[in-house]
């Protein structure tokens, strides 16, 4: 389990999070929702350990954050940020690669296995740096993938998301998730920041409402996307047809 008790963020006198409780189970798809400025991002670093809260505790498996050591925690959770500059023309597979960092050898199969997942295989020897935005955050997944082959095989660990469909077609939307959605199903735990309602209603097993830094709430996904509590997280009329949700008119 990953836990977050009692988060608070402060930045100039403003609370990007307050008192915020957040827990992921293994083997679950939790989604992170809510407007621009919630505090989604700022939950997730938080969780990952990039940013230290002013008070509060991130734990994974019980244990402080700062009590694992970054190269065993690196070897069970892995993170794709919202963005990640890469300037050197490495090839596709060179940058996959660099999630085997935190365990050395055995390159091969975790790499190759990372890259069919999110239909690389035919980028590998691309340069990096002519690929397209999709492209680009398709490599950074399969990066976090190959970081975590074994904890994924062995039916444990974490996989962070911060808008991973960000800059995606529609189709490889759909592939990603699916792709992060089959893995729960082998005892991985993901959280992801989304944007998507429809998204999160397909995918997601758990979903966190943020408002101004708190959690409007959360609970199973249809429970939360409830069109009165989206409508007031997102301050617009928001309505659910028999398929798909929408403004209303």
């Amino acid at each position: 389990m990953l836990t977050g008790s009692h988060l608070t963020v402060e930045r100039s006198s403003r609370a990007l999070i307050s008192d915020l409780n957040f827990a992921a189970r293994g083997g679950e798809f939790t989604v992170i929702l809510g407007r621009n400025g919630a505090g989604k991002s700022t939950l997730l670093r938080c969780l990952s350990g990039e940013l230290k809260p002013d008070s509060g505790q991130v734990a994974y498996l019980d244990r402080s954050l700062a009590e694992w050591k970054p190269r065993v925690l690196a070897r069970i959770r892995s993170v794709v940020t919202q963005s990640s500059v890469l300037s050197f023309p490495f090839k596709v597979r060179e940058v996959v690669e660099l999630g085997r960092g935190p365990h050395g050898a055995n390159l091969d199969e975790p790499v190759e296995w990372a890259m069919s997942q999110l239909d690389l295989l035919p980028y590998a020897d691309r340069d990096y740096t002519t690929l397209s935005g999709g492209e680009r955050q398709r490599t950074h997944f399969a990066r976090a993938l190959a970081q975590i082959y074994e904890a994924v095989h062995r039916g444990n660990g974490f996989l962070l998301l911060d808008e991973p469909t960000s800059s995606l077609d529609l189709a490889h939307q759909h592939q990603a998730l699916r792709c992060a959605k089959e893995l729960t199903q082998r005892g991985l735990g993901v959280v992801a920041v989304l944007h998507d309602l429809n998204l999160s209603a397909k995918y997601a097993d758990t979903v966190y409402l943020l408002d101004e830094g708190i959690c409007l709430a959360n609970g199973p996904a249809g429970e939360v996307l409830d069109p009165a509590l989206l409508s007031r997280a997102y301050r617009i009329p928001i309505q659910r047809g028999s398929e798909m949700f929408d403004v209303k008119n």
